[in-house]
């Protein structure tokens, strides 16, 4: 049997190292952030200190087996179909990565568990911006400026849709110097669009349509 402070160590740790792959996350505002990723790096520890220490002749694999099937069920209820997209399969993937952080914690192989965590961190951090470089030709970043009102979205969606663009993410915020009286938003969305496409056309579609005071493209366009 190992000491209380090993027990405690080893909760610490992968407490610790899965919070930080749970931040990243939630930075991104993704349906499974610091505390999921928390509870399931430190449940998983605490199931591989009960299997290895918790029975006189207990095999921690088949308990690690079921943990890792069962960390399955909770990725799955991160992703979100619709239509042709998918969306968060990496939350998903992050999630089962935590369980087994948390069961190579709990066995006590901190360098195992130290070094994936790194690896995840870089992949989730880095590698996303050398994705976005890489893609940058195939998705243009388009905000919209408008005044909140019932059927505003559909309509934006609508016009995107007319010109066969496929939208990959939106993402709805206040302005910095928000009024209640005014009810401005900023809508902000990432197109898959072709490269000869002229932002010009979907600019003045988009300044037809109620409530849209002001149309941005990236630095690859101008509205």
């Amino acid at each position: 049997m190992i000491s209380i402070n090993e027990i405690i160590l080893r909760l610490v740790v992968a407490t610790i190292l899965g919070g930080l792959i749970g931040l990243e996350r939630e930075s991104k505002n993704r349906p499974a952030g610091l505390r999921t990723h928390i509870l399931v790096s430190l449940g998983s520890c605490l199931l591989m200190l009960v299997s290895m220490y918790g029975f006189e002749n207990g095999d921690p694999a088949r308990l690690a087996a079921q943990v890792v099937s069962g960390i399955g069920f909770l990725g799955a209820g991160t992703i979100l179909r619709d239509g042709n997209d998918i969306s968060g399969l990496t939350t998903a993937a992050s999630i089962w990565v935590s369980g087994g952080i948390g069961l190579a914690i709990g066995n006590g192989y901190y360098m195992g568990g130290a070094i994936t965590s790194v690896i995840v961190l870089f992949s989730l951090v880095s590698l996303g911006f050398f994705e976005r470089q890489i893609f940058v030709s195939k998705y243009k970043i388009l905000q919209l400026e408008c005044i909140e009102r019932i059927g505003l979205l559909g309509e934006i969606g609508t016009v995107i849709a007319k010109n066969n663009i496929t939208i990959k993410d939106i993402k709805i915020s206040r302005k910095d110097d928000y009024d209640e009286s005014t009810l401005e938003m900023i809508v902000t969305l990432t197109l898959n669009i072709a490269k000869n496409f002229s932002g010009e056309l979907l600019s003045d579609q988009l300044y037809r349509i109620q409530g849209v005071k002001k149309v941005v493209w990236n630095d690859n366009f101008n509205s």
